[in-house]
């Protein structure tokens, strides 16, 4: 590589959870000269931080790590108006990686060369939802989240799913409804109901209750059943078409 400008290097932020990997990385890009470091985060949610505050143009993205994994990195990353490019660094065996090149997304297997990670530099990409989403469905880590991403502005706020009473869809947005208010998100009220099935229950169309949070069901005079939430004097109705459901999922059919 030649030199370049100091304008034109590519700003890197190294994000995993093993320190011997994050070193490596760190002395194989001192080798690079249009490349400079400027950060390190040991997990996910210190990465979500650290992108807010520094603004890299790509992270070398460990996929498997405690709490948040890499691929939930990326897809709240891309919530962003501009996100960083992203380059996957895995320990995946060559039957998992299909997944990766299925997508045609970009990861380095470890231990990492140096010549690989230099090729990957210069083809790293903006990720497409899309494409994340799939990958995420494919890739052998877990696939269903434990925080939900909401952006506020250029500012990206994670809500705990352990936290979030419901889901309403009201226009084109969701409003995630959790302990501490509530919060706008740009999803598919159908794709969290499929995600998260097991904790979740659609109690109408554009309604999606935390099972846990469901005191009990009551039917009015006109026949009409509606959910009482726990802790609170909120009361949500169930749809017709969706009742039948309710009932049997609260009585544990």
């Amino acid at each position: 590589m030649s030199r370049p400008d100091e304008q034109t290097r590519m700003r890197i932020l190294i994000v995993d959870d093993e320190t011997p990997a994050r070193e490596r990385l760190q002395r194989l890009l001192g080798e690079l000269t249009d490349c400079e470091l400027i950060g390190q985060a040991s997990d996910g949610e210190q990465a979500l931080q650290l992108c807010q505050q520094l603004q890299p143009d790509v992270l070398l993205l460990d996929v498997r790590m405690p709490g948040l994994t890499g691929i939930e990195v990326a897809q709240h990353l891309n919530t962003l108006a501009a996100p960083p490019a992203v380059i996957f660094t895995t320990a995946f065996d060559d039957h998992a990686l299909e997944a990766f090149e299925a997508e045609a997304i970009g990861y380095l297997l470890k231990p990492i060369r140096r010549e690989k990670l230099e090729r990957a530099l210069h083809h790293a990409a903006r990720l497409s939802s899309a494409r994340l989403q799939h990958l995420r469905n494919r890739a052998p880590v877990n696939n269903t989240r434990e925080h939900i991403c909401a952006r506020l502005g250029e500012q990206l706020r994670l809500i705990p799913l352990s936290e979030i009473r419901y889901f309403i869809a009201e226009q084109k947005y969701i409003t995630v409804h959790h302990s501490k208010g509530t919060d706008l998100i740009d999803e598919s009220l159908k794709d969290l109901s499929i995600e998260f099935e097991d904790r979740f229950v659609r109690i109408h169309r554009n309604t999606l209750v935390a099972e846990r949070s469901i005191a009990s069901v009551e039917r009015d005079a006109e026949g009409q059943y509606k959910a009482i939430l726990r802790d609170s004097d909120e009361v949500l109705p169930i749809s017709r078409r969706h009742s039948a459901a309710v009932l049997k999922r609260l009585r544990g059919e």
